[in-house]
């Protein structure tokens, strides 16, 4: 968080907390303290880069709130008043259904941007929310800034590609590139996105910073956890099949030309159970004969398991 407020211009600072495994600690965080169930780093990085952010005009959007973005919130307006620093603070909440989920740790829906836009148009510095789209810490943000609304699907297309580019930080900078000098990657700084009113974008870094970014790397996180031309998400469906590319000088690509459609009638959601046990195994093999020594592991471990 420092790095990016200090490594150049910003306007808004987003963060993706929540992996879906991430929602299922933060429910069993919640069975036991109530109070809990959102991402504690935030309010750890936020101790230190709050009044940073304040002083350089950036707001925060992140979706550290977990299962409790109304306890989250209260707990930086709390830090904000300790640390002296003036901010305003709002959530978003409605992604919980647990209720249609019986016995089920956390169940929640993919929720969009507009309910982020709605929080940074009445003066939000810092907004938390529940269960949204990794995108829609981008979409949010650009729909308050842009004046966007539901049916501006190609805006909204543009600004999802964008923000499905950064939502894994610095997998778009050479860390999830397989033809990237890893050499020159030691530590990757994290993208960001230029973004305009026509939806389309600059992806780029902050100056000095380690990585790279280019139509390669772009290219690779634009096609992670994609299935299909079409990406479906709460706010529009983007149709990657007609995502433009193109090097914009060192280190900026620039990604235009982006078709949007209505989003699905429904939304996606998540349901977290506790199941039962879950263990890993790794089996280091090396020399000579591998193929020897794994049939025996292979003996080895049908054996145990048939015993068990």
């Amino acid at each position: 968080m420092r790095e990016m407020l200090t490594g150049g211009e910003l306007d808004v600072l987003t963060g993706d907390y929540l992996a879906e495994l991430t929602m299922l600690i933060l429910g069993r965080d919640r069975l036991k303290d109530p109070g809990a169930g959102y991402a504690r780093t935030f309010l750890r990085q936020l101790e230190e880069c709050l009044g940073l952010a304040r002083e350089r005009g950036v707001r925060i959007v992140a979706n550290a709130g977990g299962l409790n973005p109304a306890g989250l919130a209260d707990a930086v307006r709390a830090l904000a008043d300790r640390l002296g620093v003036p901010v305003r603070v709002a959530h978003v909440e409605g992604d919980d259904v647990a209720d249609r989920h019986p016995g089920s740790l956390a169940a929640h829906a993919y929720l969009g941007g507009f309910g982020i836009a709605a929080c940074l148009r009445e003066g939000a510095d810092v907004v938390v929310t529940g269960r949204v789209t990794d995108a829609a810490l981008v979409t949010g943000p650009a729909a308050a800034h842009f004046g966007w609304r539901p049916g501006d699907h190609d805006r909204l297309a543009g600004a999802v590609v964008a923000g499905h580019v950064l939502e894994c930080g610095a997998q778009a900078t050479g860390g999830n590139y397989a033809f990237f000098d890893a050499a020159s990657a030691t530590r990757p700084g994290f993208p960001l996105a230029e973004l305009h009113e026509d939806g389309s974008c600059v992806i780029t870094k902050h100056p000095g910073t380690g990585g790279l970014v280019d139509v390669g790397t772009v290219t690779a996180q634009l096609l992670y956890e994609t299935a299909g031309a079409r990406y479906p998400g709460p706010d529009v469906t983007a149709r990657l099949d007609t995502v433009r590319l193109t090097q914009d000088g060192p280190d900026r690509v620039r990604i235009d030309g982006v078709r949007g459609e209505a989003p699905p009638p429904d939304l996606k959601v998540g349901v977290n159970r506790l199941g039962g046990f879950r263990n890993e195994v790794v089996f280091v093999l090396t020399g000579l004969d591998v193929e020897a020594k794994a049939a025996l592991v292979g003996r080895q471990m049908d054996d145990a398991l048939a015993a068990s």
